[in-house]
């Protein structure tokens, strides 16, 4: 059993993250959801699509101006609370690192704290524990938060991206986290080249067997540009096609912006593997 917050499901279930960003400089939809209510449209069009969480973000990822806890907590607090009234059965997921922020959206109502930076702030499991909340364990090879990475080695990315996910669980478990609240997350392009993220892509079922669910970030990212030597704004197609090896592999949530297109493609996969029936088979019965 998976437990999000206050959300359970079952072993075999794959869920959609869909994308929500608080953030006015976001590389992908470029501010598109910085206004309040857009972000609210944003989620009602997901929830709609059929996504089970949503995560919301404050602050993008990529180096840019320096924004502080109480910015983080103005972006996003008062966002989740709406959200959470708005729709009691979604599960709603935090990108934060900062405890002090992670705090404030559990008490606003948040089931899940997506940690994107590796553990930065060490302290944020004993928000969780405190909350009851799950807590994503990213591997980012000791980055700093909101830096890109230059000249990142590591000897086997893989052994890497296990053994520093799974002591992040382990340290989550033992702050008081629920087992089955922690999930693990290789996090491509933090802390990584292209070759490391699709490194990480082909090998993807040494972390699920693990036994931890694991959460796949893959959506238009620079390893599937470069791959594809494509721009942000055309790269679908490369990450639908990393989202049916990673589903092959068994990762279990898809954190993404296109979520019927994934959903899609993780139900044919999964199809195809036996680990789900047709939804309709009449083809030579009728």
């Amino acid at each position: 059993m998976l437990r999000l917050g206050r959300h359970t499901f079952d072993d075999d279930a794959t869920l959609m993250m869909a994308i929500v960003n608080r953030t006015p400089d976001s590389f992908y939809d470029k501010g598109a959801t910085w206004a309040e209510d857009k972000a609210f449209d944003r989620v009602a069009q997901v929830v709609e699509e059929g996504a089970e969480i949503v995560d919301i973000g404050g602050i993008k990822a990529a180096p840019g101006a320096f924004i502080d806890e109480d910015e983080e907590k103005e972006r996003v607090v008062g966002f989740v609370a709406r959200v959470r009234a708005a729709h009691p059965d979604l599960v709603i997921s935090v990108d934060t690192w900062r405890a002090s922020v992670g705090r404030a959206v559990c008490e606003a109502g948040a089931d899940v704290l997506n940690d994107a930076w590796g553990g930065a702030d060490p302290a944020l499991v004993e928000v969780a524990a405190e909350f009851g909340a799950a807590i994503v364990c990213t591997h980012t090879g000791g980055a700093t938060p909101r830096t890109r990475p230059f000249r990142t080695e590591y000897d086997d990315v893989v052994e890497s991206a296990i053994a520093d996910t799974t002591a992040y669980a382990r340290r989550a478990i033992a702050a008081g986290v629920d087992p089955s609240s922690v999930v693990i997350d290789p996090a491509h392009d933090f802390g990584k080249n292209t070759f490391h993220s699709l490194e990480l892509t082909r090998r993807l079922g040494e972390m699920v067997a693990t036994g931890y669910p694991v959460l796949v970030s893959l959506s238009n990212k620079d390893f599937v540009g470069e791959s594809l030597d494509l721009p942000v704004g055309e790269r679908l197609t490369g990450t639908l096609a990393a989202t049916a090896i990673s589903a092959l592999a068994g990762a279990r949530i898809y954190r993404v912006h296109e979520v019927v297109e994934t959903r899609q493609v993780v139900d044919m996969v999964n199809t195809i593997a036996g680990r789900r029936l047709p939804q309709r088979a009449i083809r030579g019965l009728a």
